[in-house]
This record gives C-alpha cells, sequence and structure tokens, in this order.
C-alpha cells in the first residue's frame, strides 16, 4: 500500500521534522509513505473573504496536480467525520484489501482547503472539534497512520 501525504507549507520546526521522520522510518516496514509538500500562497494577515478563495484556491490546484488519478482521498477538515484510532485503521484496511492501494491524506494551509479539493475528496476526516496548526497536524496524522498499521496487524502499541 502506498500512502501519501500532501500538505501546504514548508515544515520549519525541528522538532516536528524529527517526529515525522521517526514515525516514517517506523512505517516503513508496513507501507510505502510519500510526504509532498506544497507551497504555500504569500498573504496578508487580514484577507477579505474573496482573497481567502483566492489563496485556498491556488493552493488547492497544487494539492491537485500532486495527486494521482486513481488515489483514494481523504481531507482533513473541520467538518470532517470523526473516527477513532479504530475506524481508521478499519478504513485503511478496507482500502488495502478491497479499494485503492494509493491513500491521499491532505492537510491543507492556515486557511483551510479549496472548495475544488473538498470535492475530489473520498472522505473527509475530522480530528474533532479543536483547532491544531497545520504543521502540527502532519505529525499527528503520521502517527495515527502508524497506529492503525499497529491495530490492523494486532501488535502491540495501541491502549
Amino acid at each position: 500500500m502506498h500512502i501519501q501525504i500532501v500538505s501546504v507549507g514548508k515544515l520549519k520546526e525541528k522538532y516536528l521534522v524529527q517526529g515525522i521522520a521517526e514515525y516514517a522510518k517506523r512505517l516503513g516496514s508496513y507501507i510505502k509513505l510519500t510526504l509532498t509538500e506544497v507551497s504555500d500562497e504569500k498573504a496578508p494577515e487580514v484577507l477579505s473573504a474573496a482573497e481567502e478563495r483566492q489563496v485556498k484556491q491556488r493552493e488547492g490546484e497544487r494539492i491537485l496536480a500532486s495527486i494521482k488519478d486513481d488515489a483514494h482521498v481523504i481531507a482533513l477538515a473541520i467538518g470532517g467525520e470523526l473516527w477513532s484510532s479504530e475506524d481508521l485503521a478499519s478504513h485503511i484496511d478496507k482500502l488495502g484489501t478491497y479499494g485503492s492501494s494509493n491513500v491521499a491524506f491532505v492537510i491543507g494551509g492556515s486557511l483551510g482547503l479549496s472548495d475544488e479539493v473538498l470535492k475530489r475528496a473520498d472522505k473527509k476526516l475530522s480530528f474533532g472539534r479543536l483547532t491544531y496548526p497545520h504543521q502540527l497536524m502532519r505529525l499527528i496524522l503520521v502517527e495515527q497512520i502508524y497506529r492503525a498499521m499497529r491495530i490492523n496487524r494486532g501488535e502491540p502499541y495501541h491502549k
């Protein structure tokens, strides 16, 4: 199975880079993992609604260009479904067995995802009603994918 995490912006925080690298290394014996960063759109701090849509649209174009046509896309979105770790594990397991062996998780920039990316998504997943920095979300997501692999193999880790 190939899992791609597509995210907006360059990750600069050393502790996040190290954490993601650790989980990516652990995942190597389970799946092929690709981490894809697309550039964020430079914008002033305060934006009109039209400017905000424009920023999300440009970032969305970059996201969509980096996803394979046959990928099962799971967009991280506040309004998405709430899954447990077991739900995520089950979804990934079913995709590997009956669906697509190409899965792309998408994390938007600070403004979220464009309508076009949300329309392309096969599933929308929420990690709760709390707001997380999109950079931190990468670490949380890669850890949850690792947890899902361990759950699916019946290996100790998840408690």
